[in-house]
């Protein structure tokens, strides 16, 4: 488990840098936005397909590694805005959150 979530982690920090990180360089072109993506995201696979298999193999269903890594998704996501974009984190995400961990809490519970 402390395998499948450190590879879920780093693969999350990957793909947030991908999918986000050229929000502040407005002067990017949208193909060279595109490429680079695609270059950073492939790390995301190489670390996303492993960690996936680790829980999968592990004892967890597919719904269950799927939330998990939305949380974990989440919670680096929360982390780039607020330190990388620098946009405020407001009390109606924290709300938002607490019912996207009311659906982890569902999702393991046995």
């Amino acid at each position: 488990m402390i395998r499948m979530i450190s590879l879920l982690l780093l693969s999350n920090v990957f793909m947030t840098f991908a999918w986000y990180g050229h929000l502040k360089d407005k002067g990017l072109p949208l193909w060279k936005a595109i490429l680079i993506s695609w270059g950073i995201a492939f790390f995301e696979y190489c670390l996303m397909v492993p960690a996936n298999r680790a829980g999968y193999t592990g004892g967890l269903s597919g719904f269950q590694l799927k939330i998990t890594q939305e949380i974990i998704t989440l919670i680096v996501f929360s982390v780039f805005a607020v330190l990388y974009l620098k946009e405020p984190f407001q009390p109606k995400y924290l709300v938002s959150f607490l019912f996207i961990i009311g659906a982890v809490y569902f999702a393991f519970k046995k």
